[in-house]
């Protein structure tokens, strides 16, 4: 199976996005596919779940001659071959690889290795400078139109080196994490992408969110319909052959109450959650979903595995680098830390059953979309 490229989004902030895209991560792993997960939020939160800042600002520190003005290629030029090709021995940021396409320059010849955060699971950490490729590609995305090599090369870089990677270590599937922005950067990745899913907080903005996104999904799957009939197959070798396809929603971070809503929630979470399926038929484009069957839509991708609070398990997952499964056998715990996750070992560890069946839910709905129609 060839690499299939999935981000987790919504336009609403808050949602458990990168709590989740984490964890779906780490039980896609542990159900024996090899993943590649790469923070694309230039907030990076992503990378600040799976690393420590010590690993994160020796990252950033290395780079920023290449980041910073003047730029990649004057920093290039200060170093040797020998010492370039030391220097991409050590993983770097996805900015770092992003910034040949941003300055126009020639690609990186070898790709820095990606860092191994679990068996089966690597990363392409963030950088917080991301914005700047966001700049670049709202000044090319016009020129795109006309066939300017340069803005075609920079829509496509990151489905590109996402692919290259998958070549090198053999991903099955690649985690894109972004923010809850519909800016460029965004409109880039989610028209690159092979699928999305939609993680949903059970209130109003969540559902704002799933309208603001099939109202653009809409406006860019016109804007990439002219862009495929002005440039040539040649021309576009990263780009996708189908527009994106959707995989589905799940309810993230609902209270929990046995028994009183057919969702097992509070009422007052469920009154908004019950609409979240209603919204998507409504706004989503059904052709984005072919494959999958009208039940299927309407049902939360794992049913309720992932769907209830698990109050502040995700932030102790964060402070420890870890998912929230392996922290009753991580050996760091810190003093005030062990009570909580001892007393709670068994719903921490119950946990990892859940994600794997959500993750296996994920796996079967990309197995089963079809490539649309739409481009």
């Amino acid at each position: 199976m060839a690499v299939k490229l999935i981000s987790v989004f919504n336009n609403k902030g808050g949602v458990g996005k990168t709590t989740l895209s984490f964890h779906l991560a780490h039980a896609l792993a542990e159900l024996g596919h090899r993943v590649l997960a790469v923070d694309l939020d230039p907030q990076c939160n992503l990378s600040i779940y799976a690393l420590t800042e010590e690993q994160i600002q020796g990252i950033w520190d290395a780079e920023n001659e290449f980041i910073d003005e003047p730029g990649f290629e004057a920093a290039r030029s200060k170093l040797s071959d020998a010492q370039f090709a030391s220097f991409c021995s050590e993983p770097r940021t996805v900015h770092f690889l992003l910034k040949p396409a941003e300055e126009g320059t020639g690609d990186l010849t070898a790709l820095p290795p990606p860092l191994e955060i679990a068996k089966n699971l690597h990363l392409i950490p963030g950088r917080l400078t991301l914005h700047m490729y966001e700049e670049a590609l709202a000044r090319r995305w016009s020129e795109a139109f006309v066939g300017q090599p340069l803005a075609i090369r920079t829509l496509s870089e990151i489905r590109r080196l996402v692919l290259r990677y998958a070549k090198d270590y053999g991903y099955d599937f690649a985690i894109i994490d972004t923010s809850p922005s519909l800016g460029q950067l965004n409109k880039t990745i989610l028209t690159t992408v092979d699928a999305f899913l939609i993680p949903c907080a059970p209130d109003l903005f969540s559902l704002y969110g799933i309208r603001n996104i099939g109202n653009s999904l809409s406006r860019w799957h016109q804007e990439l319909k002219t862009l495929y009939q002005v440039i040539p197959p040649t021309r576009r070798p990263y780009m996708p052959e189908h527009f994106v396809g959707f995989l589905g929603y799940t309810i993230y971070n609902a209270k929990k109450r046995e028994g009183s809503t057919p969702w097992d929630m509070a009422i007052a979470h469920y009154g908004y959650a019950k609409k979240v399926p209603q919204d998507i038929v409504a706004h989503i484009p059904r052709a984005l979903s072919q494959g999958l069957s009208a039940v299927e839509l309407k049902a939360p991708i794992g049913g309720q595995a992932v769907m209830h609070t698990h109050n502040t398990y995700p932030t102790h997952a964060q402070k420890y680098h870890v998912p929230m499964w392996k922290l009753p056998s991580f050996a760091y715990l810190e003093a005030g830390d062990t009570a909580t996750v001892v007393t709670n070992k068994d719903r921490y560890v119950a946990t990892q059953e859940a994600y794997k069946t959500f993750a296996a839910d994920v796996v079967a709905r990309m197995l089963a979309l079809e490539p649309n129609s739409l481009l």
